[in-house]
């Protein structure tokens, strides 16, 4: 597996996969291509679909316009064999109207930036094992813990790395709750995160610690679907849950900073296993594979802090990606906002069910975590498109651009 700083990317929302992807891929094209008299770039299937409720198309034009005038075409019914993700860029030099480079991407996930050739060329991997199965039995072994064998395969280095980490999500959550007004987009919905923050102080503690959960998710999410700065976990249609869950923790239980990195890396290495076995790519799963996962590390991470077991770590993450299989990425508009945020707030409190299920037992369960992995990526690919970030069907249905 690669390093899960792929897990953990820090950037400008709405969307991973539609925004953070195609603009890291401009960038890419423009370095290679400076001097270009014109661009133009064609976008396929899911990314064309909801690109504007997106943005991807003023991610790719703030990167390449400044350096000559770009054209963005849109093909929502043309879906490459690679990923539904696709993108053609092309360079035009002089009065020559034939592109000096053509160039295929696709935006996968979280971020991430994949083709064939680099398919054929893979990036480092720096992790021996694969699955959580291997590296349980790595801990039960060596007493060690999931953070442990992060460290181990990461090397020192990778705790300044999520310390920057925690403290963007954290940001995001404060401005989050001071924030007020109408996202963008054009659907009027409110920010929420602040409301719900000064209700929660009026209710007995369990009331409260649920209303704080929320706030702190619509927080994030809400930053997100404005554009502002987050952290993919795994995704940033996703990156509400566990920041929520691990600011609560550490609001309400005082844990010092190096327990929280070391959830964080917890977090990060279930999340690098999904994304290595299966996707984190809504554009290819569906829902499940960015709210499910982001589920599936936050209830890792708390349990972890709870003191839980490597069996009830896993039980936890288990449970939180299972009772998300199918869950389907119908975004209204295209935009990250409906259902999206409310998903995150209902995730996030989710997580921490599933860390208190999982700290009664001893750990011991039927279905693993690498079997729910298997499954969400089957029952991904045997979704229709049209509940796979198209915003065609389900809630979106009648809502398409």
């Amino acid at each position: 597996m690669e390093s899960i700083k792929g897990i953990y990317r820090i950037g400008h929302g709405p969307s991973s996969s539609h925004t953070m992807g195609p603009r890291r891929a401009a960038q890419e094209f423009l370095a290679r291509n400076s001097g270009a008299k014109r661009f133009e770039v064609t976008l396929y299937g899911s990314l064309a679909a909801t690109g504007r409720g997106h943005l991807t198309d003023r991610a790719i034009l703030s990167v390449l316009e400044p350096e000559a005038p770009t054209t963005i075409h849109w093909k929502a019914d043309v879906f490459l064999p690679f990923h539904p993700n696709g993108m053609l860029f092309e360079s035009y030099f002089g009065e020559s109207n034939t592109p000096r480079e053509q160039w295929h991407i696709y935006s996968v996930g979280g971020g991430a930036l994949a083709n064939e050739e680099s398919t054929a060329q893979q990036p480092e991997m720096i992790y021996e094992m694969n699955t959580i199965a291997e590296i349980q039995a790595w801990c039960d072994r060596t007493g060690c813990s999931y953070w442990e064998y992060v460290e181990q395969c990461e090397g020192p280095q990778i705790w300044d790395y999520l310390d920057r980490v925690w403290n963007v999500m954290q940001a995001a959550i404060r401005r989050g709750l001071e924030a007020e007004g109408v996202l963008p987009g054009g659907l009027g919905v409110r920010r929420k995160a602040g409301d719900y923050y000064i209700r929660s102080k009026g209710y007995s503690e369990a009331m409260r610690s649920r209303g704080l959960i929320y706030a702190y998710a619509l927080a994030t999410s809400e930053e997100n679907a404005a554009g502002g700065e987050i952290v993919t976990a795994p995704t940033c249609g996703s990156s509400g849950v566990l920041p929520a869950v691990l600011f609560h923790l550490q609001q309400t239980r005082e844990f010092i900073r190096p327990r929280m990195l070391r959830a964080l890396a917890t977090a990060g290495l279930f999340g690098n296993v999904v994304k290595h076995n299966a996707s984190i790519s809504g554009a290819e799963v569906g829902c499940q594979g960015e709210v499910g996962v982001a589920c599936a590390m936050a209830a890792a991470a708390s349990c972890q802090l709870f003191g839980g077991t490597p069996a009830q770590i896993e039980y936890a993450a288990e449970m939180g990606l299972e009772h998300h299989l199918g869950l389907t990425c119908d975004p209204i508009c295209g935009l990250v906002q409906i259902p999206c945020i409310e998903r995150n707030a209902y995730a996030a409190a989710r997580a921490l069910d599933s860390n208190i299920y999982a700290t009664y037992s001893d750990g011991k369960h039927r279905v693993s975590f690498d079997r729910v992995v298997d499954v969400m990526r089957q029952t991904g690919h045997d979704l229709p498109s049209l509940y796979k970030e198209t915003a065609e069907g389900g809630l979106a249905k009648d809502f398409a651009h």
